[in-house]
């Protein structure tokens, strides 16, 4: 019999609405799932730094220190752990600042449980896919001056560290895998971001400027990555 896809996956659930809390533990751990609750920022920052998670829960409003702070500290300090924001408001501005400072994905207040399971565990077979040893990503990836090591997460261009977020990451890898190939915004969303993004295009647009930011010896006038007006972006071969 196969185990359930939440078994034994170590859990940080950040919420201050205990109730929303402990309805969230009380179904992951009927799945088996390992979950440890905390109701304040930055104790669960602490928390999240101090231990190894396979996921973390994190609500955008708290006590201590808001979510999108907790959040922007993890990437700040390279944990890449996947994080998964719940915000009571539907405003667009939120999700995008959440997706922005590093989250994979997001969930609206009210939700219902069963989203919220269904969300959790496409993220965790996205990073078990994506950690799965195969002879590509065991490889380095190069395209003319970039060198990634995947395994160690680094980027180097003429042989200088190049400090780029789990999504930056995970956008140039993308494109540096499949050259001259151009991609539209929502490819890109489906792709890195994976679904539920639909209508957050703008998303990609500020990662790319980040990413050239980082990359390209003039920004404005990108050798790597180029924009193919009224279809998306692609690495220039």
């Amino acid at each position: 019999m196969n185990a359930h896809p939440l078994e034994n996956h170590r859990i940080l659930v950040i919420e201050d609405e205990i109730d929303i809390a402990e309805l969230i533990a009380l179904h992951l751990r009927d799945r088996s799932a390992h979950v440890v609750l905390c109701h304040d920022g930055k104790m669960g920052l602490a928390l999240a730094s101090a231990e190894t998670w396979d996921l973390i829960v994190l609500d955008l409003r708290l006590p201590g220190m808001e979510g999108l702070e907790v959040c922007r500290h993890l990437r700040a300090s390279e944990n890449y752990v996947p994080i998964l924001m719940l915000t009571s408001k539907s405003s667009e501005l939120d999700h995008v600042l959440g997706l922005e400072m590093g989250a994979d994905d997001y969930v609206t207040k009210p939700f219902s449980i069963m989203e919220l399971t269904s969300r959790i565990k496409a993220i965790l077979r996205r990073t078990a896919a994506s950690s799965t040893p195969t002879i590509e990503t065991s490889a380095r990836l190069s395209h003319k001056k970039i060198n990634i090591d995947v395994r160690k997460h680094q980027v180097t261009i003429d042989d200088q560290l190049v400090d780029l977020t789990a999504k930056e990451f995970e956008l140039l890898c993308f494109f540096v895998r499949q050259p001259g190939e151009v991609f539209s915004r929502s490819q890109l969303l489906d792709q890195v971001w994976g679904y539920g993004h639909q209508g957050y295009e703008h998303t990609v647009n500020s990662h790319i400027n980040r990413l050239r930011a980082k990359i390209e010896n003039i920004p404005t006038r990108p050798e790597y990555l180029v924009t193919v007006w009224g279809v998306g972006y692609k690495l220039n071969e």
